[in-house]
């Protein structure tokens, strides 16, 4: 049944499962659902963005001054003109009497001063060309600096943020991540902050360098024509409410298109990562149909986006254009009117599109603008999430930790209103077999969850040689205690370093140790390049038991004193398995091990048994105890009733 594009934009929007929020249901595996609006704070994420560029801000003021200097010279290139096609015009017509402005008279005399007096109007051409490419010579030199300055700005603004990104991520609680589709996360790093990379490097110089071209047009107008000047100014309203009522839609518009791009990337990842068990269960068509529902949906968003983003700057180009003819029309007739001149005319013509550019310019640059701004404030709401909770003050460093475990009275629920654990209560000493069994759903890999604080109790005490983990550091209490997970995880790197992942200070001689007390040694040397075999993608290059093995290792490198399975040897062969659990007995030796198993049989030298059913212990004791009870593990274990 394909899913309504609703349920697919809640599952994979870029506010599913908010920052911070507890995973609604029964376990780590749920997802709370959201759905994304447009920019709460656009001011603040603004502002946000620019104290990036403090650490900058000497070679941000070079930058400024650069683009005053490449401003100015082209504001003077302009204003020379004047005089020139007035000196042509008397040329042509000697008894043409032409009264040129101050500013005009002024740079006439410049250039006749470099020529000492001389009246040869080609000459007085030539020289006043040669100035102008001087002029424009220095402006070229300043808008290259003021480039490959703002290049270097942007990408250290850049890596910051990306820095401060993946940090953030890396001390979210684990929550977050049960809560989001890693392809939504992922979105962060690459669309949203390439979004940022082309308003920071292209927009914000715009916007600045538009500013100054403004202030400095304005000034040269005034000084030209103030009539004509207010007639551009008058233009100003029209230009400004024009792009206020574009900019509302495009807000919005810009704001879905960054959400519908990110549940597309969540969906793709999830697909891609699942694809085996989208072939094993002909789901092909189904996910063509979902997928076809988002992608459409990122259509109609991106094409709104675009075209209220896109639709700005012709709008404001015409009526620059008719800002211009205006402008033109009226200076034609104080020309006739003997109150400018050719040259003062032409220069303010010039003038009038430069004055209307720079907001043409920021128009257009809207759409990015609108973009970067969506995607900014999708950054700082995972940076804004709230980490784990710091360790309290004076947390126990617990050297030589020995590995009693003790959970007294422990109740707990992913969510606060729905409880997965009731006030279980049962204790580990060091070197002792704890196993948990039960239906699935029962409790037991929460146990193991609490137990390393990737969530924390909320009713009762977990102890480890009586003292509370909550006063004890998280990294030292995380790097007591090794786990082998049911569903492995392994780096693009050789499988010596993977397996060193449990060790990074172990030497290859005990990294080799480590793989033959996991029974992973013998096909490790089968491999093309034995321990220096390059994996592929999470290990696809191996088989699933294979990746199994290594995990082993990995958990066999560390000297951490307690040892968490669960559910490690699910999937290897019955014959593997035996060689796991030969090797999985010098691992538990002096360690403290908590089990989790679905295969009975591996749980039988346990010292203690829990039998979980509705996040309580019914049943507890050894293998020998509980079969003598007849009760629920006897059940389990005859056969005689299936785990769930």
């Amino acid at each position: 049944m394909v899913r309504s594009l609703e349920r697919l934009r809640a599952q994979y929007n870029s506010a599913a499962g908010k920052p911070g929020q507890q995973p609604q249901g029964g376990g780590p595996g749920s997802r709370g659902l959201g759905l994304s609006g447009k920019p709460k704070d656009m001011r603040k994420t603004v502002f946000r963005l620019l104290s990036y560029m403090k650490p900058y801000r000497i070679r941000f003021a070079v930058v400024l001054a650069c683009m005053l200097i490449h401003t100015v010279t082209s504001l003077i290139g302009s204003y020379m003109l004047a005089p020139i096609i007035d000196r042509l015009a008397v040329a042509v017509k000697p008894d043409a009497v032409i009264e040129m402005s101050s500013v005009e008279a002024a740079a006439d005399h410049v250039i006749r001063s470099l020529l000492h007096g001389a009246g040869d109007v080609m000459q007085y051409v030539l020289t006043a060309v040669v100035i102008l490419a001087c002029v424009y010579g220095v402006g070229i030199v300043t808008a290259y600096l003021q480039s490959r300055l703002m290049v270097g700005i942007t990408q250290n603004v850049l890596e910051k943020m990306r820095n401060d990104l993946f940090r953030k991520l890396e001390r979210l609680p684990l929550r977050y991540f049960d809560s989001k589709p890693t392809g939504e996360i992922m979105s962060r790093f690459s669309n949203d902050i390439d979004t940022i990379d082309m308003m920071v490097n292209n927009s914000l110089t715009s916007i600045i360098s538009g500013a100054v071209t403004l202030l400095g047009t304005l000034v040269f107008m005034i000084s030209t024509s103030w009539i004509l000047t207010l007639i551009t100014v008058a233009f100003i309203p029209v230009f400004g409410f024009g792009g206020m009522a574009i900019s509302r839609f495009a807000r919005k518009y810009y704001a879905s298109q960054q959400a519908a791009l990110g549940a597309v990337n969540g969906y793709m990842e999830e697909t891609v990562t699942g694809q085996k068990v989208v072939k094993v269960f002909n789901h092909e068509d189904e996910c063509e149909a979902e997928f076809n529902l988002l992608n459409d949906d990122m259509r109609v968003t991106q094409f709104k986006a675009n075209f209220w983003g896109g639709i700005m700057g012709p709008i404001m180009g015409n009526t620059s254009q008719v800002n211009y003819a205006v402008t033109v029309g009226i200076g034609g007739i104080l020309m006739v009117l003997g109150s400018m001149t050719p040259g003062g005319l032409t220069v303010f013509a010039n003038y009038s599109r430069q004055f209307s550019m720079p907001i043409t310019q920021v128009s257009q640059q809207m759409a990015t603008i609108f973009a970067a701004l969506a995607g900014a404030e999708r950054v700082f709401e995972v940076m804004d999430t709230k980490p784990e909770e710091p360790d309290r003050e004076g947390a126990s460093e617990m050297p030589g930790m020995r590995g009693d475990v003790r959970l007294d009275d422990v109740s707990f629920g992913y969510d606060p209103d729905r409880l997965v654990l009731k006030h279980i209560s049962l204790y580990a000493h060091p070197g002792q077999k704890i196993a948990f069994v039960g239906s699935t759903g029962a409790g037991k890999t929460t146990v193991t969850n609490l137990l390393n604080r990737f969530y924390d109790v909320q009713e009762g005490h977990i102890t480890i040689d009586g003292v509370d983990i909550m006063d004890i550091r998280r990294d030292v209490l995380r790097r007591n205690i090794t786990m082998v997970l049911q569903d492995t995880h392994l780096f693009s790197d050789t499988v010596m370093e993977n397996i060193r992942y449990g060790r990074l200070d172990a030497t290859d001689e005990e990294v080799i140790a480590a793989a033959r007390t996991a029974s992973a040694d013998h096909f490790i040397r089968r491999l093309e390049h034995g321990y220096q075999t390059r994996l592929e993608g999470d290990g696809a290059n191996l088989s699933q038991g294979q990746r199994q093995l290594i995990n082993i290792a990995r958990a066999a490198l560390s000297r951490a004193p307690i040892l968490v399975l669960d559910e490690a040897t699910s999937s290897v062969d019955t014959r593997t398995e035996r060689a796991i659990e030969r090797g999985m007995d010098r691992l538990m030796k002096d360690r403290t091990t908590f089990v989790i198993a679905h295969r009975l049989s591996t749980v039988r030298n346990s010292n203690a048994i829990m039998v979980l059913e509705h996040g309580e212990i019914i049943e507890r004791g050894s293998h020998e105890d509980l079969l003598s009870q007849k009760g629920r593990y006897y059940e389990l274990y005859t056969g005689k009733k299936e785990l769930d």
